[in-house]
């Protein structure tokens, strides 16, 4: 940092010798003292003693930096209300920095601590404090004085475990422990009345505390660890949850005390051991993404679950009169069933309303499968898994009854006419194959709701996609689209997930942001450096946010 910027508060500025007919702007003994002093993304590799030369700093901004350590001086900066040491290469915190009384936000992530010092309850005004990234082991019983502590971030350590005291912290909203080595979960959190947010994704916890006063808790984050056991306990008290995120743990069970949760909008329980569900659960007011997949289901049936939520909380809703289901039995082969229609299951057709030629290894779907149709209304069509070339062209005489089509797991290389003939299509999955694009005749598809084209080869997001207005759902992850039209996307007034995961965006735009309607917005395993992982792995609210930040006033 050049000598002069240390003194800028001391020496007389240069045009103070030659100017001698001063305007108001040129007063120069009138000057205040520097407030505010952003010194981010250079290759500062140490800070001068000389900062205690700036006393009425209030903001002091070194992120992004080579730093190893920082100057004791710092602590002679009594005004100081902002300190942003985040990504440089800190092994330690001087102590002297507890002497900041009036400091309200202290920023540490991404660097390479291993313990705190014991005296970090001294800054009593502290209001956000983020230690994510580092390597601690500990934290210091004293964190208990930090009363006025809103937002605490803990996540990417090594911690082991949780000090009890931390629930001594009444003002906390947000508490964010994801990436550690937590086993358990202090009991004491419980207690803690103001708490709105709480992340422990990636840990080993084996079970949830019991929530008796977290009156207040909005999102429970606790998916990636070994939970096998919901309780009851654990849900009764939660009345303002609204996003339960339990995915990738071994939970068995659903108690059906779930449906306590009124306020509960997202639930994410994929990827667990879960074989049954209450179907009380078809009645949560609010709920509108509901996550199974990954799970040993027996009562839903595969399909169900790729139709999106709306349709599983209403066949769960359905499922409350009569709990008994009837057997799907094949008819017998008879003397009265016709020669052809012999590998042709009939019931599907007549009953399920389905015509179905899956995992055949086929090139092509033969006419005796739509000849056996006949005047039956087809609603659902799974042709997937086969070795086909293109779409099979008679499939447009389904046209007035056509809602499903499964064309997954082929060789397809592009969308024909008959398709887009399709008018009461509702879903259209055709992921793992060849696509480059889709044409622009798709836009009569006025009805389609969810569209899968992930494992194909798009370098462009479709562009016929942004006219189709009925959309909720487009999962378009591992392409190579390299961009997207935010305020193409913002017309998109259903849209509530989009899934990009994968491809080739080397930006996002900040305009993403205003997408209002977007739920989930997946955006992993892109060249993008911005917005980061943690940014990322804090959901899509989160997401939403910090694009909106970033646009240009």
């Amino acid at each position: 940092v050049p000598q002069h910027v240390w003194r800028i508060n001391l020496d007389t500025p240069e045009e103070a010798h030659q100017n001698l007919s001063f305007g108001a702007a040129d007063r120069w003994w009138e000057q205040t003292d520097l407030t505010k002093l952003i010194l981010a993304s250079n290759k500062l590799q140490c800070l001068s003693e000389d900062v205690k030369l700036l006393p009425a700093l209030t903001v002091l901004d070194v992120h992004d930096n080579q730093l190893t350590s920082l100057p004791s001086a710092l602590g002679q900066l009594e005004n100081l209300q902002k300190l942003d040491v985040s990504h440089n290469k800190l092994k330690s915190i001087p102590e002297e920095l507890m002497q900041l009384s009036h400091l309200k936000s202290l920023l540490l992530h991404h660097n390479e601590l291993n313990h705190l010092p014991d005296g970090f309850g001294q800054l009593v005004n502290l209001e956000e404090l983020d230690l994510s990234n580092n390597h601690l082991s500990d934290i210091p019983t004293s964190f208990a004085l930090l009363i006025n502590l809103v937002r605490l971030n803990l996540a990417c350590n090594q911690l082991k475990n949780l000090p009890a005291d931390i629930s001594a912290m009444k003002s906390l909203r947000q508490l964010d422990c994801t990436k550690n080595y937590l086993e358990t979960v202090p009991s004491k959190l419980a207690t803690m009345a103001s708490l709105e947010q709480l992340y422990l994704r990636k840990n080993k916890l084996r079970s949830l505390p019991e929530f008796p006063s977290c009156k207040l808790l909005k999102e429970l984050h606790a998916g990636e660890n070994q939970i096998e056991i919901l309780n009851a306990e654990n849900l009764k008290h939660l009345n303002s949850l609204s996003v339960l995120e339990l995915r990738d743990n071994k939970i068995k069970s659903v108690p059906d005390e779930i449906t306590l949760l009124q306020k509960l909008e997202r639930l994410d329980l994929a990827n667990n051991d879960i074989s049954r569900l209450p179907y009380t659960l078809g009645n949560l007011p609010q709920l509108k993404f509901l996550a199974l997949e990954g799970n040993p289901l027996r009562t839903i049936r595969r399909d169900l679950l790729q139709k999106g939520t709306q349709e599983l909380l209403k066949y769960l809703r359905s499922k409350i009169q009569d709990d008994v289901t009837s057997p799907n039995e094949e008819p017998p082969v008879t003397a009265m069933t016709l020669p052809s229609e012999s590998r042709i299951n009939m019931h599907a057709i007549t009953s399920l309303k389905l015509l179905e030629y899956s995992e055949k290894q086929a090139a092509v779907i033969p006419d005796e499968m739509f000849n056996a149709v006949r005047s039956n209304p087809v609603a659902t069509v799974n042709f997937s898994k086969n070795q086909l070339n293109e779409i099979p062209p008679r499939i447009v005489e389904l046209k007035d009854s056509l809602c499903d089509v499964n064309l997954g797991f082929n060789k397809i290389s592009s969308i024909s006419l008959e398709l887009c003939m399709l008018h009461k299509l509702t879903h259209l999955d055709i992921r793992n194959n060849f696509l480059t694009s889709l044409p622009e005749e798709m836009e009569a598809l006025t009805r389609l709701q969810v569209i899968n084209l992930s494992f194909n080869r798009f370098k462009v997001f479709p562009s016929v996609l942004y006219h189709i207005v009925a959309l909720e759902t487009i999962l378009l992850s591992n392409n190579q689209v390299g961009s997207i039209d935010p305020l193409q996307l913002k017309k998109m007034d259903k849209l509530g997930t989009l899934d990009l995961q994968n491809n080739d965006l080397l930006q996002v735009p900040p305009e993403l942001g205003n997408c209002e309607t977007l739920r989930t917005l997946l955006l992993e395993g892109n060249p993008f450096r911005t917005p980061r992982a943690a940014i990322l792995a804090k959901g899509t609210a989160a997401v939403l946010e910090y694009l909106r930040s970033r646009i240009p006033t």
